[in-house]
């Protein structure tokens, strides 16, 4: 018989604004080493250290031994799935200085959500997907219709090794700062791919901020109708 999750254990672990803030920078989907974790969130090295250890024992995030120093990433797609739904019903903070707006306002345009899109950009994407009957709605999920496996065939997007991955395939995930879903799991991972590797989506800064670039722009309006402001 399975024991009952212990979720106290894990709100121990993020009642504290360092971790939460390493958490932020990590849903990135990349991995970052100790040290620009420490400088990003401002705390001191040795104290940095202590903060992965302990979201590292409580299986938040992993390291990943490198020829020349650990580096840290989120342990696993549900981990920022579960930072973005704790974002949904927690109080908004108060920002005050010019760049918390700026990265604010950013981050609400567009943004990686662990290894897939979301904010603006990604919300609108996938509404344009089911607009378009490329993508519909299935048993809390979404499947890939016939039009939509030749639209994502045309983009690039192998659906079929998607499917094969050892994780969900398609998935809404609840979007904090749009209040809809946008499309997560394998699936949204190669799209989030693909368009990174089109240099039709492009980061902005060191965060996990992302634009659409103008060949997006144009590349989207074109494939999916979807006219979205340029924001890069």
């Amino acid at each position: 018989m399975d024991a009952e999750a212990d979720v106290a254990a894990v709100t121990r672990v993020l009642a504290n604004r360092a971790r939460l803030a390493m958490l932020e920078l990590l849903m990135d989907g990349l991995a970052h080493p100790a040290g620009d974790l420490a400088r990003e969130t401002g705390v001191a090295l040795s104290t940095a250290s202590g903060h992965l250890q302990a979201l590292a024992r409580a299986k938040l995030v992993e390291a990943e031994p490198t020829s020349r120093q650990r580096r840290y990433r989120l342990s696993r797609p549900e981990v920022a799935r579960a930072i973005e739904a704790l974002a949904m019903i927690a109080p908004r903070r108060r920002v005050s200085s010019l760049r918390e707006v700026s990265n604010a306002e950013r981050l609400r345009e567009g943004r990686t959500c662990y290894d897939h899109l979301a904010g603006r950009l990604g919300v609108g994407i996938t509404d344009a997907l089911l607009a378009g009957d490329a993508l519909r709605g299935s048993d809390g999920g979404f499947e890939v219709t016939g039009p939509g496996e030749r639209l994502f065939g045309r983009l690039g997007v192998d659906v079929d090794d998607a499917r094969e991955r050892r994780r969900a395939f398609a998935l809404p995930c609840l979007d904090w700062t749009e209040r809809r879903s946008h499309l997560a799991g394998a699936l949204g991972a190669e799209l989030c791919d693909r368009l990174f590797e089109l240099g039709w989506v492009e980061r902005r800064g060191p965060g996990r901020a992302a634009a659409l670039t103008e060949a997006g722009s144009v590349g989207l309006r074109e494939l999916l109708e979807l006219d979205l402001e340029r924001t890069a």
